[in-house]
């Protein structure tokens, strides 16, 4: 007998967040809203420990002496950093929390198409999380997170085994969430959402899935031969024991190289759905950059080897991969182009999330002009393994990943919480976590390109000056992030309530109460009209007298 008392106001409709407020509820639940809020507390967490890293690095780069930790310390501060920031952040970061939440409302859905294996996703993120975690405390990992061979597998005296479990088993996660995702978008659209209607954040979740899919098993099936091979001797890439390294690198960079796009592809579905939201204008060339996400999922599969220019492949091999990975900027420059093209005489509005979306275009920009620097077979030969290519890398991951989520997560806050947040604190936060990542990242191009490489921890004092440039930058940085983990809360209590659309923004998401009930809609809606019309382009049915769900939906 549930004896559990309802303490809400008589006045208060049942939400997903109100509907039961044990703990039980929310751990055994099979609502794609609350396991998205599972996600979002677990990958904020991670955050933070991934920051703390990230703090010390730069703290211990502001000297050229290494003053404040040794090299196997340093070694350890770094690999965990990208170990956590990338694996058990970035990569579930928009797809986890976001499109968790979204799809099902931006289709039309009540659910995903397998809301167990949701929740087992979860499940098994965390259980791959507590192996990193282990590795971390009990005396961290130094290989970096590309977990290079031999030295993986023999040379470290580090938690290797571990830590490569971790990874190996969220892979699973990954792998079950874009199963789910394809599923319920072939499956589970409104009458009327044909596929040239849908969302382009819909689109973008789509090809991600496709690389989730196809991808992750190759990178999980490697990780666990670094495993097996340190643990049982077995030579899969050890020369003393008959392996080759050079495999691993191909294994891992075939799927390390589309992990990238696992994680910018769902931030540029994002970023779509701002501009044309604070626009008031039909995304330009809808078709163009539904495509575009496509192009970039199988495209993303065929430029592994610009990674390995310095691995002593065949020149002729590496010319066809430098082609490859020039052909790969196109999609993404379309998706740039339509963009800009879209805020051409659109009604702009300067809200919050509007000024993360600008922020991410002119970031991203950069990163994937330098990017064209990295797939240029000499150019990459000089900057191969400097600050050069960590600026890069964080050009696109922390300045279009993060800049997409931290957007995101302001645009569809009203709709996840019911409550808005302090507009102009979220402002300033955007505008200091542009400043701030700019400082930070933007003289380590300078650096790289003059010489100092990556992963030292004593460098010569000539590039003193641009390092504590960087370090200053990251505090900066450090103070924007900061902000929205304080208000964002806040505003849970204190914030005004939210109506259904505070921005007025087209999407069926829109169409229902913020925060949603728990079958997202009271009756199935028809979409009538193409995406991002800013006329009437849902109807719902009549309401059937005694209010059953079942029975309202269409088709």
């Amino acid at each position: 007998m549930n004896t559990a008392i309802d303490t809400r106001p008589k006045d208060e409709p049942t939400t997903y967040l109100n509907a039961d407020y044990t703990v039980r509820s929310w751990l055994l639940t099979v609502d794609h809203k609350r396991i998205a809020i599972l996600y979002l507390v677990s990958i904020s967490i991670f955050f933070l420990v991934g920051a703390i890293f990230a703090g010390l690095i730069r703290l211990e780069l502001l000297t050229p002496r290494g003053d404040l930790v040794q090299s196997d310390t340093y070694n350890k501060l770094f690999t965990m950093h990208g170990v956590v920031m990338i694996f058990f952040f970035l990569v579930p970061s928009i797809p986890a929390v976001l499109g968790n939440f979204l799809i099902p409302l931006m289709i039309g859905a009540r659910d995903l198409a397998f809301p167990r294996i949701n929740l087992l996703s979860w499940y098994i993120f965390m259980i791959g999380a507590g192996f990193a975690l282990y590795a971390m405390i009990t005396g961290g990992l130094d290989t970096g997170w590309t977990f290079y061979t031999p030295f993986s597998t023999s040379a470290s005296t580090t938690n290797v085994i571990p830590a490569a479990l971790g990874v190996f088993i969220t892979g699973f996660s990954s792998i079950l969430t874009g199963l789910n995702f394809i599923v319920t978008i072939h499956t589970m659209r409104a009458p009327g959402l044909t596929w040239m209607r849908l969302p382009l954040f819909v689109w973008a979740h789509y090809a991600t899935s496709l690389i989730m899919i196809l991808g992750t098993p190759v990178l999980a099936i490697t990780i666990l031969l670094v495993a097996v091979e340190r643990g049982l001797h077995l030579g899969f890439f050890d020369p003393k024991l008959g392996g080759d390294p050079i495999l691993f690198q191909h294994l891992f960079w075939f799927y390390s190289h589309p992990a990238v796009y696992i994680m910018i592809l769902p931030g540029m579905g994002v970023i779509s759905e701002l501009v044309t939201a604070f626009s008031r204008k039909r995304v330009f060339g809808y078709a163009f950059i539904a495509v575009s996400s496509l192009m970039i999922a199988v495209l993303g599969f065929v430029v592994w080897g610009h990674h390995m220019f310095t691995s002593g492949q065949s020149v002729y091999v590496g010319m066809v991969f430098s082609f490859l990975s020039m052909a790969v900027a196109i999609p993404s420059a379309v998706k740039v182009f339509n963009w800009t093209a879209t805020l051409y005489k659109g009604s702009v509005s300067w809200d919050s999330p509007m000024l993360y979306a600008l922020g991410f275009i002119g970031l991203f920009t950069i990163g994937g002009l330098t990017g064209l620097f990295l797939a240029t077979l000499g150019l990459d030969v000089h900057v191969h393994d400097t600050y050069f290519v960590v600026a890069h890398f964080h050009y696109v991951m922390v300045g279009g990943a993060i800049m997409a989520y931290l957007g995101g997560i302001h645009f569809w806050w009203p709709k996840i919480t019911g409550r808005m947040y302090p507009e102009a604190l979220a402002k300033v936060a955007g505008v200091i976590v542009f400043l701030g990542f700019n400082l930070t990242f933007f003289p380590q191009f300078i650096v790289g390109y003059l010489g100092m490489p990556r992963r030292y921890h004593v460098y010569p004092d000539e590039f003193q000056v641009l390092n504590v440039m960087s370090t200053a930058g990251a505090t900066i940085l450090g103070i924007g992030y900061l902000l929205p983990m304080l208000y964002l809360p806040w505003s849970l209590r204190f914030g005004e309530r939210a109506i259904a659309n505070p921005w007025g923004a087209a999407g069926l998401e829109w169409e229902t109460a913020s925060p949603p009930p728990t079958e997202n809609f009271v009756r199935t809606p028809i979409v009538t009209a193409e995406a991002y019309d800013y006329e009437t382009s849902v109807q719902f049915p009549p309401a059937p007298a005694n209010g059953s769900m079942k029975e309202a939906a269409v088709g």
